[in-house]
């Protein structure tokens, strides 16, 4: 990875963890993620005359991927209504690179050196510690980690799929622009559907925050898509899951949420975990 794509992708752990740290601050999920993909479909259309279209290739991975982030998405809402933010977001982006790095060598052929598999058993101890020390009682709320956890699964999948398919389609800005139009149509869809004439007013207040996310959520993933056409897709999922040290410092400063030494402690070995997975690249 040369410094350009590793500055990139920094960059992008900092806009995603601040995008759904705004997505978490409004209290209704649903209006959160509406606006939030409806901004990012909006972005996609107005760039659409700039950029050119993908290549006939990257067409499945483009549909599969849309679908695949509509579930994350309905996950991520889920997650983040059953817990607390600086439990939900390090174990839902702690899961993806672990599973990245196995889906990387199955698919796309990219096979783990020593290195990567220390980070995989480190990162993976850290996410356990991160899961089990929960913030909501002595014990884990299970219902809320299973839905983080799904979250990883989905990230990591998607990750996977548009490693495939921005590299088949000649365009990352292309790519990205398509990308967002098709997954930003079906949660708006379906809260019209839910919320009927109530949705529009219940929009408005949040109208500047949702496109602001929307715009870092673009900006965030436009960077990782474009250096995964540069660098394998392994170590840019462990470099950009250091927004887990955002996101828990997001949740303790502005969120008043309680961390604690042993979680703090087990989020760290989270970060060596994916330090040493990014040593390979």
């Amino acid at each position: 990875m040369t410094p350009l794509v590793t500055l990139a992708v920094v960059f992008a752990a900092i806009t995603h963890a601040t995008w759904n740290a705004l997505a978490h601050h409004m209290k209704d999920q649903l209006v959160s993620f509406t606006l939030i993909s409806s901004g990012g479909a909006l972005l996609g259309l107005l760039a659409l005359p700039f950029v050119p279209v993908p290549h006939a290739g990257a067409w499945p991975y483009l549909i599969a991927s849309a679908v695949l982030h509509v579930a994350y998405m309905l996950l991520l809402m889920r997650s983040f209504t059953l817990g607390d933010f600086g439990q939900m977001y390090p174990i839902a982006r702690g899961t993806a690179p672990l599973v990245v790095t196995v889906l990387a060598a199955v698919f796309v052929h990219e096979i783990p050196d020593a290195w990567q598999l220390a980070g995989v058993a480190v990162a993976s101890a850290g996410l356990v510690g991160v899961a089990l020390w929960g913030m909501k009682g002595s014990r884990p709320h299970w219902p809320a980690l299973i839905a983080a956890l799904a979250t990883g699964l989905s990230i990591a999948s998607y990750t996977t799929v548009d490693g495939l398919g921005v590299r088949a389609s000649g365009s990352s800005l292309g790519y990205i622009a398509w990308l967002m139009i098709l997954e930003g149509v079906a949660i708006p869809v379906y809260a019209l559907h839910k919320r009927r004439a109530e949705l529009l007013p219940q929009l408005r207040p949040f109208a500047v925050r949702g496109m602001t996310g929307a715009t870092l959520s673009v900006i965030a993933y436009g960077l990782v898509l474009w250096a995964q056409t540069r660098a394998p897709l392994a170590p840019i999922a462990a470099l950009r899951e250091s927004s887990i040290i955002v996101g828990a410092g997001i949740g303790a400063l502005f969120f008043k949420e309680r961390f604690g030494a042993p979680r703090i402690a087990a989020a760290g070995l989270m970060v060596v975990g994916i330090g040493l997975m990014l040593h390979a690249g």
